[in-house]
């Protein structure tokens, strides 16, 4: 029996898997561009993140000296990014909203976004703040075709604008479309090109040595070579003596 059980729980566990990527396949993920060698797109996501998503969320494994990777100056990170008073560079990044206060407001506490290209993948990220639209059933009159029922409301709308979820029938199957009812400040591809910059900061957020970490792999692995080249010829100097 206990055999019988330990295969159960085998199949189940392979099993969760593929049942959690049919959950996660009723939408298309458009794919991100993102480049971390691209310093400036980075660093006009930092402006994004500290303008929009520290309102609510906080980035507590994140410090704003961290930044200076990306070729920011302490002056730029002090003017650019607007740090309330007080404020030091060693200091991590924490919500300008109370996290009690923004529950009472939101129905559930704002989550904290160091990691949230890890967890969520940058696919996800650059499609969900590309996909909100206006719903006035929901509490903050927005909602998500990839976060259905989403309790955060759309904070980049004055940029996006307004976008309305139809829904088309093809073939006996219904297919989900937003269309922008109301244009933002931007026009489409400047929005993508913006959240793109966006989702470009949040990956490295979620990483910021990731860079460095592949400099030096690189420098490891040219290390090797060279001195198993050089072993190699050692090898060659003693069995051509140990031969003759």
């Amino acid at each position: 029996m206990n055999a019988i059980k330990k295969l159960w729980m085998l199949v189940l566990l392979i099993a969760v898997p593929a049942v959690a990527t049919a959950g996660g396949a009723e939408f298309h993920l458009d794919k991100a561009p993102v480049d971390l060698e691209d310093k400036v797109s980075l660093q006009r996501g930092a402006k994004l993140f500290t303008s929009y998503c520290l309102s609510c969320h906080s980035a507590s494994y994140m410090r704003y000296n961290r930044l200076m990777d990306l070729g920011m100056s302490e002056e730029q990170i002090k003017k650019d990014l607007l740090l309330p008073e007080g404020t030091k560079l060693g200091s991590t990044m924490q919500a300008a909203m109370d996290k009690e206060a923004a529950q009472q407001v939101y129905g559930v506490a704002p989550m904290d976004l160091s990691v949230i290209a890890r967890s969520r993948t940058p696919d996800w990220l650059y499609t969900y703040m590309r996909g909100f639209y206006v719903d006035s059933s929901r509490p903050s009159g927005w909602n998500n075709v990839v976060f259905p029922s989403v309790a955060m409301p759309h904070i980049l709308a004055e940029l996006q604008g307004e976008q309305t979820l139809e829904v088309e029938r093809y073939e006996g199957h219904e297919i989900n479309k937003l269309v922008l009812a109301k244009p933002g400040s931007m026009g489409v591809a400047e929005y993508d090109a913006t959240i793109a910059d966006l989702v470009n900061y949040l990956v490295f957020m979620s990483e910021p040595a990731k860079l460095v970490r592949y400099k030096l792999g690189f420098i490891v692995l040219g290390f090797l070579f060279v001195l198993l080249m050089l072993v190699y010829a050692l090898k060659k100097e003693i069995w051509k003596d140990i031969q003759h």
